[in-house]
Protein backbone atom coordinates (compact mmCIF):
# COMPACT_ATOMS: atom_id res chain seq x y z
CA UNK A 1 0.00 0.00 0.00
CA UNK A 2 1.62 3.12 -0.72
CA UNK A 3 -1.25 5.69 0.06
CA UNK A 4 -4.43 5.80 2.40
CA UNK A 5 -7.55 7.76 0.92
CA UNK A 6 -9.84 7.80 3.95
CA UNK A 7 -13.60 6.90 2.80
CA UNK A 8 -15.73 9.50 2.80
CA UNK A 9 -19.28 7.84 2.83
CA UNK A 10 -18.52 5.10 5.32
CA UNK A 11 -16.86 7.89 7.78
CA UNK A 12 -19.93 9.87 7.48
CA UNK A 13 -21.90 6.48 7.98
CA UNK A 14 -19.88 5.29 11.18
CA UNK A 15 -20.16 8.91 12.47
CA UNK A 16 -23.89 8.74 12.40
CA UNK A 17 -24.14 5.27 14.18
CA UNK A 18 -21.90 6.31 16.80
CA UNK A 19 -22.86 9.99 17.43
CA UNK A 20 -25.25 9.44 20.82
CA UNK A 21 -22.75 6.85 21.88
CA UNK A 22 -20.05 9.10 21.88
CA UNK A 23 -21.86 12.34 23.69
CA UNK A 24 -24.14 9.95 26.14
CA UNK A 25 -20.27 8.68 26.91
CA UNK A 26 -18.99 9.02 30.52
CA UNK A 27 -17.32 10.52 32.54
CA UNK A 28 -16.90 12.49 29.75
CA UNK A 29 -17.93 12.34 25.85
CA UNK A 30 -15.81 9.38 24.52
CA UNK A 31 -15.84 6.63 21.82
CA UNK A 32 -13.30 3.62 20.92
CA UNK A 33 -13.77 2.09 17.09
CA UNK A 34 -12.17 -1.27 16.18
CA UNK A 35 -10.63 -1.78 12.70
CA UNK A 36 -11.71 1.90 11.25
CA UNK A 37 -8.71 1.41 8.97
CA UNK A 38 -7.20 -0.74 6.33
CA UNK A 39 -5.08 -3.27 7.90
CA UNK A 40 -2.21 -3.02 5.67
CA UNK A 41 -2.22 0.76 6.37
CA UNK A 42 -1.72 0.18 10.23
CA UNK A 43 1.01 -2.56 9.25
CA UNK A 44 2.95 -0.03 7.05
CA UNK A 45 2.91 2.33 9.96
CA UNK A 46 4.29 -0.15 11.96
CA UNK A 47 7.13 -1.13 10.00
CA UNK A 48 8.34 2.37 9.93
CA UNK A 49 8.07 3.06 13.41
CA UNK A 50 10.93 3.71 15.45
CA UNK A 51 12.67 1.05 17.87
CA UNK A 52 12.77 3.18 20.90
CA UNK A 53 16.68 2.98 20.97
CA UNK A 54 16.04 5.65 18.15
CA UNK A 55 17.83 8.91 18.50
CA UNK A 56 14.90 11.10 17.57
CA UNK A 57 12.67 10.36 20.75
CA UNK A 58 11.71 13.31 22.77
CA UNK A 59 12.07 11.20 26.48
CA UNK A 60 9.74 11.81 29.09
CA UNK A 61 11.49 10.57 32.50
CA UNK A 62 10.15 12.39 35.76
CA UNK A 63 7.40 11.07 38.64
CA UNK A 64 4.72 11.75 35.85
CA UNK A 65 5.55 10.43 32.96
CA UNK A 66 8.06 7.59 31.65
CA UNK A 67 7.57 7.76 28.22
CA UNK A 68 9.10 8.37 24.44
CA UNK A 69 7.33 11.13 21.86
CA UNK A 70 8.55 11.93 18.15
CA UNK A 71 6.08 15.06 16.69
CA UNK A 72 9.27 15.97 14.35
CA UNK A 73 7.62 14.40 11.03
CA UNK A 74 10.89 14.81 9.16
CA UNK A 75 12.20 11.96 11.65
CA UNK A 76 8.65 9.66 10.25
CA UNK A 77 8.68 7.19 7.13
CA UNK A 78 6.70 8.68 4.00
CA UNK A 79 4.13 6.42 4.33
CA UNK A 80 3.69 6.95 8.17
CA UNK A 81 3.69 11.18 7.31
CA UNK A 82 1.33 10.37 4.56
CA UNK A 83 -1.26 8.71 6.75
CA UNK A 84 -1.44 11.25 9.63
CA UNK A 85 -1.48 14.19 6.83
CA UNK A 86 -4.50 11.82 5.98
CA UNK A 87 -6.57 12.02 9.09
CA UNK A 88 -5.96 15.84 9.35
CA UNK A 89 -7.68 16.31 6.39
CA UNK A 90 -11.23 17.87 5.10
CA UNK A 91 -12.95 13.84 5.29
CA UNK A 92 -11.54 12.84 8.45
CA UNK A 93 -11.91 16.39 10.15
CA UNK A 94 -15.42 15.83 8.97
CA UNK A 95 -16.23 12.61 10.31
CA UNK A 96 -14.84 13.82 13.96
CA UNK A 97 -17.50 16.73 13.83
CA UNK A 98 -20.46 14.75 12.56
CA UNK A 99 -19.30 12.22 15.38
CA UNK A 100 -18.69 14.82 18.27
CA UNK A 101 -20.59 17.51 17.65
CA UNK A 102 -17.75 20.00 17.65
CA UNK A 103 -17.42 22.06 14.74
CA UNK A 104 -15.18 24.08 12.84
CA UNK A 105 -12.19 21.64 14.07
CA UNK A 106 -8.47 22.49 13.47
CA UNK A 107 -6.01 19.98 12.90
CA UNK A 108 -2.45 20.73 14.36
CA UNK A 109 0.37 20.52 11.65
CA UNK A 110 3.00 21.02 14.53
CA UNK A 111 1.75 17.90 16.34
CA UNK A 112 2.17 19.32 19.90
CA UNK A 113 2.28 16.62 22.08
CA UNK A 114 1.35 14.45 19.81
CA UNK A 115 2.91 12.45 16.69
CA UNK A 116 4.57 9.27 17.40
CA UNK A 117 4.40 7.77 20.93
CA UNK A 118 6.15 4.84 22.35
CA UNK A 119 6.25 3.10 26.05
CA UNK A 120 8.81 0.91 27.32
CA UNK A 121 8.18 -1.78 29.94
CA UNK A 122 7.81 -0.16 33.24
CA UNK A 123 6.70 2.91 31.38
CA UNK A 124 3.26 4.84 32.09
CA UNK A 125 1.60 8.23 32.40
CA UNK A 126 -0.45 9.27 35.84
CA UNK A 127 -3.39 10.66 35.17
CA UNK A 128 -4.76 14.15 34.27
CA UNK A 129 -6.21 16.68 32.14
CA UNK A 130 -4.52 18.23 28.88
CA UNK A 131 -3.06 21.53 28.14
CA UNK A 132 -5.91 23.56 27.26
CA UNK A 133 -4.75 26.58 24.54
CA UNK A 134 -2.34 25.27 22.03
CA UNK A 135 1.40 27.13 22.86
CA UNK A 136 1.84 28.61 19.35
CA UNK A 137 -1.33 29.44 17.68
CA UNK A 138 -3.38 29.98 21.46
CA UNK A 139 -6.26 28.00 19.52
CA UNK A 140 -8.48 25.81 22.16
CA UNK A 141 -7.60 22.09 22.32
CA UNK A 142 -11.04 20.37 21.82
CA UNK A 143 -10.62 16.75 20.94
CA UNK A 144 -7.60 13.71 21.53
CA UNK A 145 -7.56 10.68 18.89
CA UNK A 146 -5.57 8.06 20.00
CA UNK A 147 -4.90 5.05 17.51
CA UNK A 148 -3.15 1.91 18.54
CA UNK A 149 -0.46 -0.21 17.13
CA UNK A 150 -0.34 -3.05 19.12
CA UNK A 151 -0.54 -6.87 17.71
CA UNK A 152 -1.70 -9.83 20.00
CA UNK A 153 -1.19 -7.37 23.32
CA UNK A 154 -2.59 -9.20 26.50
CA UNK A 155 -4.92 -8.25 28.99
CA UNK A 156 -2.01 -9.25 31.49
CA UNK A 157 0.81 -6.51 30.04
CA UNK A 158 -1.73 -3.67 30.80
CA UNK A 159 -1.33 0.01 29.29
CA UNK A 160 -4.89 0.45 29.69
CA UNK A 161 -6.07 3.87 28.70
CA UNK A 162 -7.90 4.80 31.47
CA UNK A 163 -11.00 7.57 32.32
CA UNK A 164 -11.35 9.09 35.68
CA UNK A 165 -14.55 10.41 37.12
CA UNK A 166 -13.97 14.14 38.26
CA UNK A 167 -13.56 13.33 41.87
CA UNK A 168 -10.36 10.96 41.04
CA UNK A 169 -11.68 7.88 43.03
CA UNK A 170 -12.02 5.23 40.20
CA UNK A 171 -11.60 4.86 36.47
CA UNK A 172 -15.16 4.37 34.98
CA UNK A 173 -13.21 3.19 31.44
CA UNK A 174 -10.48 0.76 30.83
CA UNK A 175 -9.78 0.39 27.12
CA UNK A 176 -6.67 -1.75 25.99
CA UNK A 177 -4.36 -0.38 23.65
CA UNK A 178 -5.38 -2.86 20.48
CA UNK A 179 -3.99 -2.95 17.04
CA UNK A 180 -6.68 -0.52 15.29
CA UNK A 181 -8.16 0.42 18.07
CA UNK A 182 -9.17 3.72 18.20
CA UNK A 183 -9.97 5.76 21.21
CA UNK A 184 -11.57 9.36 20.42
CA UNK A 185 -12.30 11.94 23.76
CA UNK A 186 -13.38 15.56 24.51
CA UNK A 187 -10.33 17.20 25.77
CA UNK A 188 -11.55 19.76 28.77
CA UNK A 189 -9.79 20.77 32.33
CA UNK A 190 -11.10 17.95 33.74
CA UNK A 191 -11.14 15.03 31.40
CA UNK A 192 -9.10 12.85 33.67
CA UNK A 193 -7.12 9.79 31.49
CA UNK A 194 -3.92 8.38 30.98
CA UNK A 195 -2.15 4.96 31.91
CA UNK A 196 -0.69 5.48 35.86
CA UNK A 197 0.57 2.08 36.71
CA UNK A 198 3.23 0.60 35.31
CA UNK A 199 3.58 -1.34 31.63
CA UNK A 200 3.82 -4.90 32.24
CA UNK A 201 4.59 -6.01 28.83
CA UNK A 202 7.79 -8.12 28.24
CA UNK A 203 11.16 -6.36 27.72
CA UNK A 204 11.00 -6.70 23.73
CA UNK A 205 7.52 -5.50 23.18
CA UNK A 206 6.58 -1.39 23.36
CA UNK A 207 3.31 0.17 23.69
CA UNK A 208 3.06 2.18 20.49
CA UNK A 209 0.21 4.71 19.34
CA UNK A 210 -0.21 7.70 16.78
CA UNK A 211 -1.93 10.74 18.59
CA UNK A 212 -3.17 13.41 17.07
CA UNK A 213 -4.85 16.66 18.76
CA UNK A 214 -7.39 18.81 17.09
CA UNK A 215 -8.51 22.55 17.99
CA UNK A 216 -11.50 25.20 17.48
CA UNK A 217 -11.18 29.19 17.65
CA UNK A 218 -12.96 29.48 20.93
CA UNK A 219 -14.83 26.87 23.14
CA UNK A 220 -18.62 26.71 25.13
CA UNK A 221 -18.34 28.59 27.69
CA UNK A 222 -19.68 25.89 29.74
CA UNK A 223 -16.30 24.28 29.12
CA UNK A 224 -14.24 27.74 30.72
CA UNK A 225 -13.16 27.49 34.42
CA UNK A 226 -12.31 30.96 35.03
CA UNK A 227 -9.74 29.40 37.91
CA UNK A 228 -7.49 27.79 36.29
CA UNK A 229 -7.44 29.93 32.56
CA UNK A 230 -4.65 28.82 30.01
CA UNK A 231 -2.67 25.61 31.89
CA UNK A 232 -0.56 23.29 31.23
CA UNK A 233 -0.83 19.56 31.28
CA UNK A 234 -2.36 19.07 34.87
CA UNK A 235 -1.67 16.06 36.75
CA UNK A 236 -3.78 14.15 39.38
CA UNK A 237 -3.43 11.99 42.41
CA UNK A 238 -5.34 9.25 42.07
CA UNK A 239 -7.66 8.59 45.40
CA UNK A 240 -6.63 5.65 47.91
CA UNK A 241 -3.53 4.81 45.61
CA UNK A 242 -0.78 5.46 47.82
CA UNK A 243 1.71 4.90 44.87
CA UNK A 244 0.22 8.49 44.20
CA UNK A 245 1.67 10.61 47.29
CA UNK A 246 5.39 8.66 47.26
CA UNK A 247 7.34 11.11 48.51
CA UNK A 248 4.96 12.45 51.13
CA UNK A 249 3.16 15.61 51.24
CA UNK A 250 5.03 18.39 49.47
CA UNK A 251 6.32 16.05 46.55
CA UNK A 252 2.45 15.59 45.78
CA UNK A 253 2.50 19.57 45.70
CA UNK A 254 5.40 20.20 43.30
CA UNK A 255 4.93 17.22 40.83
CA UNK A 256 0.90 17.76 40.48
CA UNK A 257 -0.39 21.17 41.38
CA UNK A 258 0.47 23.96 38.62
CA UNK A 259 3.19 25.84 38.95
CA UNK A 260 1.25 29.25 39.62
CA UNK A 261 -0.56 28.07 42.42
CA UNK A 262 2.89 26.13 43.80
CA UNK A 263 4.44 29.87 43.89
CA UNK A 264 1.15 30.82 45.68
CA UNK A 265 1.27 28.29 48.17
CA UNK A 266 5.35 29.01 48.78
CA UNK A 267 4.40 32.31 49.15
CA UNK A 268 1.97 31.72 52.06
CA UNK A 269 4.33 29.23 53.61
CA UNK A 270 7.25 31.73 53.76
Amino acid sequence: MNYYMPDVAELQALATRNRNKYIEGHPFPHIYLDNVFPEEALNKVLEEFPGANNAHWQRFHNAQELKLALKDESNYGAFTRHFINSLNSRPFLKFLEALTGIDALIPDPYLEGGGLHQIVRGGLLKIHADFNKHPITNLDRRLNVLIYLNKDWEEAYGGHFELWDRNMEKAEVKILPLFNRMAIFSTTSDSYHGHPDPLNCPEDRTRKSIALYYYTNGRPQEEVDPALGSHTTLFKIRRHRVEDYKGGKRWALKDFVPPVLMHAYNKIKS
